[in-house]
C-alpha cells in the first residue's frame, strides 16, 4: 500500500524552500529597477549611473532605434566612462556638428543580438579564449572571459571591463561596462 502526502504549496513556501530562485529579478543598475518588459532605453532613463549615456542617444538621434523591437546587446558605459575620456571629449561629441562621430561612438556598443553573458563566455570558449564581435557600427571588438569576468577590447586598444551582466530588455540585453569603447579613428 502507498501512502501519498499532499503538501499545499504558497509562495512564502516555495521562498522559504528557495525553489524561487530561478526566476530571479534584474539587477538594479544606477540605483534603478530595471524591467524585462521595458526597451533599452525605457530602462536606461532610470539610471543614475547612466546619464550621459541617455543624452548621448538622445544627441545621436538613436531613441527610436534601441526603443524598437531588437534583439541588442548593449555594452552600456556608466558616467564614469565617460568622465575618463579626454577632456572635453563628451562636449564635443554631443554637438549637432559631431553627430555621425558620437554615432560611431554609441553604434560600437551595440550589437545586433540578444547575447547573455554565458552565451559571450561559451564563444569566447568555442574561439581558443578571444572571440571577435562586430557591432551595428561596424567595429570589432575583442571578447574575453577570465575568472567569470568578460572583457572588451575595442579597435584602439582601450579595454572595458562588464561590471553588471545580463540586465534583461523587452527588445534585448544591456551590459554595463567601465569604459567607453572606441573605433579606430
Amino acid at each position: 500500500m502507498f501512502k501519498t502526502t499532499i503538501r499545499t504549496l504558497t509562495i512564502a513556501s516555495v521562498l522559504a524552500a528557495g525553489t524561487f530562485a530561478a526566476y530571479a529579478e534584474n539587477p538594479m543598475v544606477g540605483g534603478a529597477a530595471m524591467y524585462e518588459d521595458k526597451n533599452i532605453v525605457e530602462n536606461a532613463v532610470n539610471s543614475k549611473d547612466h546619464t550621459t549615456l541617455v543624452a548621448a542617444v538622445k544627441a545621436a538621434g538613436l531613441v527610436e532605434t534601441l526603443s524598437g523591437a531588437g534583439p541588442f546587446t548593449v555594452f552600456a558605459p556608466t558616467n564614469e566612462a565617460f568622465a575618463a575620456l579626454p577632456a572635453g571629449t563628451v562636449d564635443t561629441l554631443l554637438k549637432p556638428e559631431s553627430k555621425d562621430m558620437l554615432t560611431k561612438v554609441l553604434t560600437c556598443h551595440v550589437v545586433s543580438a540578444n547575447a547573455m553573458s554565458d552565451a559571450i563566455t561559451k564563444m569566447v570558449a568555442d574561439d581558443g579564449g578571444t572571440h571577435d564581435v562586430t557591432t551595428v557600427g561596424g567595429c570589432v571588438l575583442k571578447a574575453k572571459a577570465d575568472g567569470g569576468k568578460i572583457t572588451l577590447t575595442d579597435e584602439t586598444g582601450g579595454v572595458a571591463t562588464v561590471t553588471i551582466a545580463d540586465v534583461k530588455q523587452s527588445n534585448g540585453v544591456i551590459h554595463v561596462i567601465d569604459k567607453v569603447l572606441l573605433p579606430k579613428s
